[in-house]
């Protein structure tokens, strides 16, 4: 399975592969299999979101046009202490009216490249930007599972006709 890993590095995105490694036939007690994240990023060339609307204006970009009026996709954003991008993951593309979360997978990621501080994202195919209660749900599971690491989660972004911010609204 490989999924895309990103960061910024001045105005381009560099991607890089999460791989979980498939190894030769093995008895279950031989390996285990871990996350590997390639990271090598330049301090200095990260955005730094600093509002919802920096957040937006770096997530947006990311999100195909021929696919966010289709199916709903969820996106982390891994930041550093100083709320500095290091990268983003697509953590899922689901139907145009579900995807499924891993918290686990979520936070995972987030321990593999060091990121002190998470933004979710995810849209709705709808238009619509209200966050439902499930969402809300899942969003307090998350800052509070990310919570034991000392990663905090500022913010959910509902992408559609516009944007709506879960930290902004005072959900989180």
């Amino acid at each position: 399975m490989n999924d895309i890993f990103t960061l910024y590095r001045g105005d381009s995105l560099y991607h890089y592969l999460i791989h979980i490694p498939e190894y030769p036939k093995q008895t279950p007690m031989d390996t285990i299999s871990e996350i590997q994240v390639s990271y090598h990023p330049k301090k200095a060339d990260r955005p730094q979101i600093k509002s919802s609307q920096d957040a937006f204006e770096v997530i947006k970009p990311l999100y195909s046009e021929d696919i966010l009026q289709y199916k709903e996709i969820f996106m982390v954003l891994y930041l550093n202490r100083a709320s500095r991008v290091i990268g983003y993951h697509e953590h899922s593309i689901g139907s145009d009216t579900s995807t499924v979360v891993s918290v686990k997978q979520i936070l995972a990621i987030a321990l593999k490249v060091n990121a002190c501080n998470i933004i979710l994202t995810h849209n709705h195919p709808s238009g619509s930007t209200k966050p439902s209660k499930p969402v809300i749900e899942l969003t307090k599971r998350i800052k509070e599972a990310a919570r034991f690491f000392d990663i905090d989660v500022l913010d959910h972004l509902i992408i559609g006709d516009g944007y709506c911010s879960m930290a902004d609204m005072g959900v989180l």
